[in-house]
């Protein structure tokens, strides 16, 4: 998972909720929360920053910008009342762990980015097509809506097992697998809908439906004006759905024109120290500076 390209810089793009949640309930269903001397728990923070500190040591990037959600509600919540409705509120021992994450960032000199109303997915998307150009660029997360951005310099790790272990997917892998174009899999989604996100699509078609339709006619507009040629089933379904086909389509497209007042050289990673292992020790991270240590032998 090395860069393959050495004269371009690598960005490296990470889901920071996504990587603190996993590591949240990857110990917190063991009790334990590893609290730091005030009592508060930091098995997120810590776990997060081993993820990503093994993530540089494996995949060399030369840049690097985290992703935050801001808050439940975005934008998707005002085009739809039951987007991510039905998720759970944090647990109790997640809730200072979230202003945490950002700070042992900002320790190890990565730039934290979060934009209230927006989600992190679109932090990633508006990064990943502002320097796709100039840049080769990896994103670590877990959630598949992220393939849409796949280009023929963007590749994406799914996070699989452990601190180390990937599912890798390229421009090309996705393109085999699918046969459609990366941007295609939001109306993919659209058709299908999505469960952990709340919204329905089309009542009645499934993944290989979604994909067919597709693939067959290249986006749900395409789908809609050839409709006269769908199975009666099929017709009958999209026709009953057709304006929450709509808004799921728009529901399940990340954004990709938020604009960042921030030039590329900003995310350069620095050259870890003893100083950012002796902050992080003082921060009561002390299973994380020792991570660091072994890593990069400080």
């Amino acid at each position: 998972m090395m860069n393959e390209n050495t004269n371009k810089p690598h960005i490296l793009l990470i889901d920071g909720m996504a990587l603190l949640f996993r590591s949240f309930f990857s110990t917190s269903v063991f009790g334990q929360f590893l609290r730091n001397e005030q009592g508060i728990p930091t098995n997120g923070v810590q776990g997060f920053a081993r993820h990503v500190l093994t993530a540089k040591q494996m995949m060399q990037p030369t840049h690097m910008a985290v992703c935050w959600d801001m808050g439940m509600h975005t934008f998707r919540n005002d085009l739809f009342d039951g987007y991510k409705s039905n998720r759970p509120a944090p647990p109790e021992e997640m809730l200072p762990q979230f202003d945490m994450a950002k700070d042992i960032s900002k320790m190890l000199g990565w730039q934290n980015f979060g934009e209230v109303g927006m989600e992190a997915d679109d932090l990633i998307g508006s990064m990943a097509c502002k320097w796709q150009n100039e840049a080769n660029i990896t994103i670590i997360s877990g959630d598949k809506d992220l393939l849409q951005l796949l280009s023929p310099t963007t590749k994406i790790a799914f996070t699989k097992k452990g601190y180390s272990i990937y599912d890798e997917f390229t421009y090309e892998r996705f393109l085999e697998e699918y046969q459609i174009e990366p941007s295609v899999f939001a109306d993919v989604k659209a058709f299908m809908g999505d469960s952990s996100d709340g919204y329905p699509g089309v009542k009645g078609i499934g993944p290989k439906s979604a994909l067919q339709l597709s693939q067959t006619y290249g986006s749900v507009e395409g789908v809609i004006e050839a409709i006269g040629e769908l199975k009666p089933g099929q017709q009958k379904k999209i026709q009953e759905n057709l304006d929450m086909l709509r808004l799921s389509k728009q529901l399940a497209t990340i954004h990709c024109e938020m604009e960042f007042p921030i030039e590329l050289e900003d995310l350069r990673i620095p050259t870890y120290s003893k100083q950012h292992l002796k902050s992080l020790e003082e921060a009561g991270f002390g299973l994380t500076s020792r991570h660091a240590q072994s890593l990069y032998s400080i």
